[in-house]
């Protein structure tokens, strides 16, 4: 289909649902049948399997149109992590049941993958799924989980065979967050507001239908979903997008309070953000053709470095009204506004970008090992079996 086609399906489309007249849902379960949703996904599953480089062009037009929006910036993790993984993982079955709702937003979507004990190193979680008859009893703690309150699924990982190495015994699971034995408490957190959560899982039971995967190749899969994540977190799409988009604004806005060392880190950090935007255009193309690789880890870095040295120079430029912070009541978010609060907001949960999506320590030892073909850390418990290793 070449993008004349595409641009007349879409007139097509738009023409059959009026979005002034079509319900909401009704519009984008419609918008995904037509394959309008990823079109770079397969017929049936929302897409066209088009080149991903022509999603912004759709979505241009729908916007144009005033269509209503999959509302995205609820649903990250579901469209940046599960959707994909789903896809690539995910049986006929499971596409069919989850891959619609959760493009429509219907259905929102966390991730129980971080815990106490096993953060930057996560292949040595600790919550433990017991298969029983045809499905699985899970048990243990999950911690960092950014947005498991508002969330009706979540991916999760969880260890099945603690005899094995940490990396071998593990199993990717699709949890029902309405189960009884799911229990969402609240992090309160630098900004004020309760936008991470730490779960506490009893006895839930997950039928094996919603395993993602073979039993024991939990680490995998969910590689697969991490690669997706850090292109996820730090992708922008267009120019001047983010945080280089509000600090250029910033410096427009206010000429009284610009100095020449202030425009030299500027004009230099701008530089960078677009080195990180075109970066990103191509990831995102790879994607599209497959999996992404671990080149992904270089633009969650970057995304990270970027969005706290940003954060700082504004801070700097705007001066003592820098200083001001409008509300720091504690409140569960339902969306994070990363771009649309105050400048005080925006500097405190960029402290957050380095630790959040892979710490930045573990991504520069992936871009070291993997990238850059640099000899591995010591690792002395790689090949020991779980159960082994002190905790």
């Amino acid at each position: 289909m070449t993008p004349d086609e595409l641009a007349g399906k879409v007139a097509g489309f738009l023409a059959a649902h009026d979005p002034a007249t079509t319900e909401r849902t009704e519009f984008l379960r419609a918008r995904f049948y037509a394959g309008l949703a990823w079109v770079a996904f397969p017929e049936g599953y929302g897409g066209l399997g088009l080149p991903q480089a022509l999603q912004s062009e759709v979505d241009r037009r729908f916007a144009d149109a005033g269509a209503p929006t999959n509302r995205p910036e609820r649903n990250g993790i579901g469209l940046g992590m599960a959707a994909p993984t789903i896809l690539s993982y995910g049986t006929t079955e499971q596409k069919d049941r989850f891959l619609r709702p959760l493009w429509t937003g219907e259905e929102i979507w966390c991730q129980l993958f971080s815990e106490p004990g096993a953060g930057s190193d996560l292949a040595n979680v600790s919550t433990r799924a017991v298969r029983d008859g045809d499905g699985w009893v899970v048990n243990g703690q999950k911690v960092w989980t950014s947005g498991a309150h508002n969330a009706r699924f979540a991916i999760l990982l969880a260890r099945t065979d603690p005899d094995q190495r940490k990396h071998s015994g593990l199993t990717y699971f699709l949890c029902d967050m309405t189960d009884p034995g799911v229990d969402v408490r609240p992090l309160r957190q630098l900004t004020g507001e309760a936008e991470f959560n730490e779960v506490f899982l009893t006895d839930v039971r997950i039928p094996d239908s919603q395993r993602l995967g073979a039993v024991g190749e939990g680490w995998k899969v969910a590689n697969a979903t991490l690669n997706n994540e850090r292109v996820s977190i730090g992708k922008s799409a267009e120019r001047e997008s983010g945080m280089i988009g509000v600090v250029a604004t910033a410096w427009r806005e206010h000429p009284e309070k610009r100095t020449a060392e202030l425009h030299d880190r500027l004009l230099k950090l701008w530089v960078e953000a677009d080195v990180a935007r075109a970066t990103g255009a191509r990831l995102r193309q790879k994607l599209a053709q497959g999996q992404p690789g671990p080149e992904g880890s270089t633009m969650k870095l970057t995304f990270a470095r970027l969005a706290q040295a940003l954060s700082g120079l504004e801070l700097e430029l705007l001066g003592e009204d820098g200083l001001r912070y409008s509300d720091w009541t504690m409140v569960r978010p339902k969306l994070v506004d990363f771009t649309g609060r105050d400048a005080g907001y925006r500097y405190l949960r960029a402290k957050g970008n380095s630790i959040e999506g892979g710490t930045s320590e573990i991504l520069r030892n992936i871009v070291a090992e993997r990238v850059l073909g640099l000899p591995g850390e010591p690792r002395v418990d790689k090949d020991v079996p779980w159960k082994e290793i002190p905790r």
